[in-house]
């Protein structure tokens, strides 16, 4: 500035629109599709678990999975239908299948996942049945019906673990939008670990180790998805910074303590809980920290004008644009 008061250099570009309107409307979701983003991976990880134990022989933690996978995708359709307002919604999304349409895939996913995770659950019920008549016949013939129904769950549950990174991705939302190659790492990897935390809570520890093994891949596909988004530039600060930044990084720490506690819970009853607890605390936290980190960059018109015009100078073969000019 000179003695007279002239601005010599332009002033940093303070970010607003039209009316102090946002340029974007922030999605209309509420906490209930980040619970649902949890509770379906939950229920993902759960029934991929329990296909395993089934086929290593594994009783007790097939049992965990696939009363797991029926937990996760009851609280996960509740959550949808609650957000949506009325259950005619959900119903409505199936009259048409629309392959372009995240969200009418995941509908359909949710669907055939459901029934067939419910089936190998309630198969479990069928020790308890009586011996003999019609419920002894069921009796004899729940567990082969429960089998093929588990390994049908477990044929869509990755497609349930990752679909949400997707729908999320396909939104306007710059956080999501931009994460779009490397979401649904961080949602597959963040649901193997919530069902292995809740496996090694659950299951006794004689049928636990290859939950062990999955912690560490679980944690190794999250954080290498994790690391590239923050690595986004502009569009990945969300996921540094503020309350979205800490939850994000929370749920790192979580998953860290969790997967080194599951290495070295194998005679320690107690160590296998805590790492549990602390597996599925990551999974919650991560859900949350992503969630929140698209709110965030859709409140802030900076994260949909800087990257704009990046990409404007790029094809214009400019220099590219600095944040806040």
């Amino acid at each position: 500035m000179t003695r007279d008061g002239e601005q010599l250099t332009v002033p940093k570009v303070d970010f607003t629109s039209y009316y102090g309107r946002p340029i974007l409307k922030p999605p209309v979701w509420k906490r209930d599709i980040a619970g649902y983003l949890f509770t379906g991976g939950l229920a993902a990880g759960g029934a991929l678990i329990g296909a395993g134990a089934q086929l290593t022989g594994r009783p007790a933690l097939r049992q965990v999975g696939r009363w797991t996978a029926l937990g996760g995708v009851t609280a996960s359709a509740y959550l949808l239908v609650h957000d949506l307002g009325r259950p005619s919604r959900f119903h409505h999304m199936l009259r048409v299948v629309k392959l372009t349409s995240p969200m009418s895939v995941g509908t359909w996913i949710l669907t055939a996942f459901g029934p067939a995770a419910g089936v190998a659950a309630v198969a479990e019920l069928a020790p308890r049945l009586p011996e003999h008549g019609v419920l002894g016949l069921a009796r004899r013939l729940a567990p082969t019906v429960g089998d093929v129904a588990g390994l049908a769950a477990a044929v869509s549950a990755p497609a349930l673990a990752t679909y949400t990174g997707v729908l999320l991705a396909d939104t306007a939302v710059p956080a999501w939008h931009e994460a779009y190659p490397f979401l649904p790492f961080v949602f597959g990897g963040s649901a193997l670990a919530a069902a292995t935390g809740v496996g090694l809570i659950a299951a006794p520890a004689t049928q636990t180790a290859p939950l062990r093994r999955l912690a560490v891949v679980a944690a190794t596909v999250k954080y290498l998805g994790g690391r590239r988004i923050e690595r986004l530039g502009l569009p990945g600060e969300p996921y540094r910074q503020g309350r979205s930044g800490r939850l994000v990084r929370a749920g790192d720490v979580l998953l860290g303590v969790g997967t080194v506690a599951a290495l070295f819970s194998r005679r320690s009853r107690l160590m296998s809980v805590l790492s549990g607890a602390a597996l599925v605390a990551s999974s919650v936290a991560t859900r949350l920290g992503v969630f929140e980190a698209g709110m965030a960059s859709a409140r802030d018109p900076k994260y949909t004008v800087v990257p704009q015009r990046q990409r404007r100078d790029r094809r214009e073969g400019r220099p590219p644009a600095e944040q806040g000019t």
